[in-house]
């Protein structure tokens, strides 16, 4: 388990994450890898954490559509480089672990948007989005009959998505 409650130690559990991820991150993303799919910082810690990490400059907002991604700045990767030995040597192992066999799914997870809602007709509407960072790469937008449907197709989407984008473009593109 990793120590809580310092915040400098926390502050490079974070840059920590994002230098092992080696690519941009949603909120959502590092929140639910630091705090909900591990017990590395507190929730509540965490979310205020990575704002003052982003106004301090050490992480930078790269705008990405509906969520934007963050990402470790120069000025990050020094202090981190400079500080790196204050993380414990368990949590740099947990975190570097953690990220080699979990890290494509969260950024698939991030890459590959998926909603769906009611319509006033009963339907639902499914909406699918492959995004790059700096604008969508593709969206569809699917009206099904009901909800099992929108469900299903919701869950298989992340699994999905880079197979039927290369459907798509090979098919226009040709």
């Amino acid at each position: 388990m990793l120590i809580k409650g310092e915040t400098s130690v926390n502050k490079l559990i974070l840059l920590f994450v994002f230098d092992k991820m080696e690519s941009p991150l949603s909120e959502r993303t590092i929140l639910d890898m630091c705090t909900s799919s591990n017990d590395w910082i507190h929730y509540m810690d965490c979310s205020v954490l990575l704002h003052k990490l982003n106004s301090d400059g050490f992480i930078c907002e790269i705008p990405s559509g509906d969520d934007p991604l963050y990402t470790i700045t120069p000025e990050g990767r020094e202090s981190l480089a400079n500080f790196y030995i204050k993380i414990p040597r368990s949590a740099r192992e947990e975190i570097s672990r953690y990220i080699k066999l979990y890290g494509a799914k969260f950024r698939k997870r991030q890459e590959f948007r998926a909603d769906y809602y009611q319509n006033k007709d009963g339907t639902y509407t499914v909406f699918l989005k492959i995004l790059a960072p700096v604008q969508p790469m593709l969206e569809l937008k699917f009206v099904v009959p009901d909800k099992k449907t929108a469900n299903n197709i919701y869950k298989k989407w992340e699994d999905k998505a880079s197979e039927l984008y290369n459907v798509v473009y090979d098919t226009l593109v040709d």
